[in-house]
């Protein structure tokens, strides 16, 4: 039976992946902040379908967090076939008043606790020679955006991270994928303290987020943009020079971000 690490899971996509992958018969370690939500879920899920469900409650944003997760599951004798990162938040507003104090706490949890995992667990992946990693990044990744600095660039960090780690571990039948979903209907924004205007029409659940991901899974697909109006935005910035898009982001942007003031 495959043993599935999901971060971020006790609400939002990771919760999806949660219910889904527990009805595929996966054992799960989900990890999150709120100890209650996590607890609830994995009992729910382990009478509901019959599988090893435990938690393990830390803020990983936190230093030194990654390595306590990964002696938790050594503690447990639980070997992670599948790794779900998902954990992550995201902030909106001009940069130079944000709090920095919350930026570098962003920069930690969307790329430092994200890199680390992903090491800390590759390595029984490859000496097992099978292993998936879903890395949650988002269509915000595929340019700047003004306002919406610092997320953005972490996605797109996420990104082009796992991208290049699929490949350095395609020969070891390991699989990285780089999930990208848009706007999706989660508590991403009221987390952020950001203007729910901004979200695009059309939001996705998150359940078809993860349709989205598990149906790549086994495939050579490396980035999954979930939804074909996601695929069909993010593959038309890749044709518009980014001088361009980041101007009609920032004047959109800077208006609501003044009537958020």
């Amino acid at each position: 039976m495959t043993t599935t690490l999901i971060t971020g899971a006790s609400s939002g996509i990771g919760e999806a992946f949660a219910r889904r992958l527990a009805a595929e018969k996966h054992d799960l370690f989900l990890v999150a902040r709120t100890e209650d939500k996590l607890r609830t879920l994995c009992e729910e899920l382990s009478l509901k379908h019959g599988v090893t469900a435990d938690h393990f409650s830390i803020d990983l944003s936190e230093t030194g967090s990654d390595l306590r997760l990964f002696e938790e599951t050594q503690r447990l004798g639980l070997s992670i076939d599948w790794l779900i990162n998902n954990a992550g938040f995201g902030s909106m507003g001009d940069f130079a008043q944000l709090d920095v104090d919350r930026e570098l706490e962003m920069v930690r949890l969307n790329i430092e606790a994200l890199v680390a995992l992903t090491h800390r667990y590759l390595k029984g992946m490859r000496g097992r020679e099978h292993g998936l990693i879903i890395n949650v990044s988002s269509t915000a990744g595929e340019q700047p955006i003004p306002f919406m600095a610092t997320y953005a660039a972490t996605k797109a960090f996420v990104t082009s991270f796992s991208e290049a780690t699929a490949e350095e571990n395609r020969p070891f039948g390991v699989q990285v994928m780089a999930l990208c979903p848009g706007s999706t209907e989660t508590n991403f924004f009221q987390a952020g303290n950001i203007n729910t205007s901004f979200a695009f029409k059309g939001k996705q659940t998150p359940e078809e987020v993860v349709d989205a991901a598990l149906a790549a899974v086994g495939t050579k697909r490396v980035k999954v943009v979930s939804g074909w109006v996601n695929w069909i935005v993010a593959s038309a910035s890749a044709a518009v020079p980014n001088s361009l898009i980041t101007r009609a982001i920032a004047k959109k942007l800077h208006t609501i971000y003044q009537k958020q003031k």
